[in-house]
């Protein structure tokens, strides 16, 4: 699998520039949405364009994949018209016809494309028989050209979902040329499955894959870690699928600042693929976990996972989310008795760092049949020794679900006193709604006095908890 980055991104860039940023950032290659400043597919000089492109990604090592999504590429006045549903089908056929010859000359693996919208005028069958008539006559040149087509599921439009696609591609007898293009942020916006079963399903009919975070229900293409797509499961799932050929960032709003989102895209990408590479690695050998727990901030980052928890006291961090994923892979692989013998090893020779992570991952243990196997015992210790440090973000790690479960009163109390001692945000501390009793508030009441005596302010989070 290349790991790529789509020019749609760098709309701002000049072609020739716009790759060789690419190619400096670490990819090796790129999907070329051809537009007017793009290798314009109606200039006068395409052929000598198209080479002399071709010359500079071979020079640069990048493989090609071409895009044809512009937006006013055909019709200055109405966005990504005409399409495979509109009137005119014709020009859009004409297009696509284009950008596979681009294609062939550019040695490129596949031309992605997508459906369009259905008018409100077009009835589904006329859009059907349109869309199935003017794809017919581009697979014919692809057939000439030895190009395969990526027919594209796309949010809103007539082809919306992966089975859809499917059926336009039964509907013409399942040609050879013909597979799909998987937008895995789509997967999360509008699929009933994850990005991950969608890889698999699709396994060699997978021709393309383009990569960007998403929200459900929202097609808004985000940087990863600002949607809800697990990144490190769909890289995992596509190498489990076979599929071998172009990843493509895709984030086509993000031109007003490409290099620099072009270099985060490309670490959360390194980071998921070591991650996802050190999960299959625990799976197949639960015994490596003590090597890779400790790498996980070399690899996966040390940075808060959102921007208004700069401490990660709250949400946690980058090596945090990745810790408790490997120690998930674990806890379905090793026994109970073993796990609870493998968390408090982790957590007694581990860096703070690690040992955050285990109390943070108790939450996800405690529920393996805990009878008998040592786990809760175990995550009581690891909490009350978390708990007798100033370290504020062990404090945080261990007043979890698991704390708020299992600790007894006297010792939840303290440590949600401790918090506001140490200015730790009591968003932090799970259940205190639940768990929050009269005990709690006459001491967060001494608390509050001893401030006011002293002329120190009063936490919010004090304030708060007295008044509710």
């Amino acid at each position: 699998m290349r790991i790529a980055y789509g020019t749609n991104g760098f709309a701002n860039h000049r072609l020739e520039d716009a790759l060789e940023v690419i190619a400096e950032l670490g990819y090796n290659g790129v999907a070329l949405t051809l537009d007017h400043h793009h290798l314009d597919p109606f200039a006068g000089d395409l052929s000598r364009r198209v080479a002399e492109v071709r010359g500079r990604l071979e020079r640069l090592g990048l493989s090609v994949a071409v895009e044809t999504g512009a937006r006013y590429l055909l019709d200055p006045r109405r966005k990504h018209h005409p399409t495979l549903v509109s009137d005119d089908v014709g020009r859009r056929v004409d297009f696509l016809e284009r950008a596979v010859r681009v294609a062939a000359g550019l040695g490129a693996e596949v031309v992605s494309f997508w459906s369009g919208i259905r008018p409100s005028d077009v009835d589904a069958e006329l859009a059907w028989r349109r869309m199935t008539d003017g794809l017919a006559r581009v697979l014919e040149e692809a057939g000439r050209c030895g190009v395969r087509l990526g027919l594209e599921p796309e949010p809103g439009m007539f082809v919306e979902r992966v089975d859809d696609a499917l059926a336009v591609r039964a509907a013409l007898g399942n040609p050879r040329d013909l597979g799909v293009t998987l937008d895995v942020g789509h997967c999360v916006a509008v699929e009933a499955e994850s990005a991950a079963d969608c890889a698999r399903r699709l396994g060699e009919l997978l021709v393309h894959v383009q990569l960007d975070d998403m929200r459900p229900g929202v097609h808004e293409h985000l940087e990863f870690g600002q949607g809800e797509l697990d990144l490190p499961g769909t890289l995992a799932a596509l190498s489990e699928a076979g599929y071998t050929g172009q990843a493509a960032v895709e984030l086509p709003r993000h031109s007003h600042a490409a290099p620099e989102v072009a270099r985060r895209a490309r670490t959360a990408i390194g980071a998921a693929s070591w991650l996802a590479g050190a999960l299959a690695a625990i799976a197949e050998d639960p015994a490596r976990v003590a090597a890779l727990f400790p790498a996980a901030g070399r690899h996966a980052g040390r940075g808060p996972l959102r921007a208004d928890d700069p401490l990660g006291l709250v949400h946690g961090t980058a090596d945090d989310s990745a810790r408790m994923r490997m120690l998930a892979v674990l806890a379905q692989t090793v026994k109970p008795a073993v796990l609870a013998e493998e968390l408090s090893a982790l957590y007694r020779y581990g860096d703070d760092a690690e040992r955050r992570a285990v109390l943070r991952s108790l939450s996800e243990m405690d529920g393996a049949d805990p009878v008998g196997t040592g786990l809760v015992e175990t995550g009581l210790e690891l909490v009350g020794d978390a708990l007798r440090t100033n370290d504020v973000r062990l404090v945080a790690a261990a007043l979890g679900p698991f704390a708020a479960r299992h600790l007894d009163d006297h010792t939840w109390r303290h440590g949600v006193l401790k918090c506001l001692f140490n200015e730790v945000p009591l968003e932090a501390v799970a259940g205190l709604r639940r768990r929050g009793d009269a005990e709690l508030r006459r001491m967060v009441g001494a608390f509050a006095d001893e401030r006011r005596a002293a002329g120190r302010p009063v936490p919010e989070d004090a304030r708060a908890l007295l008044e509710s």
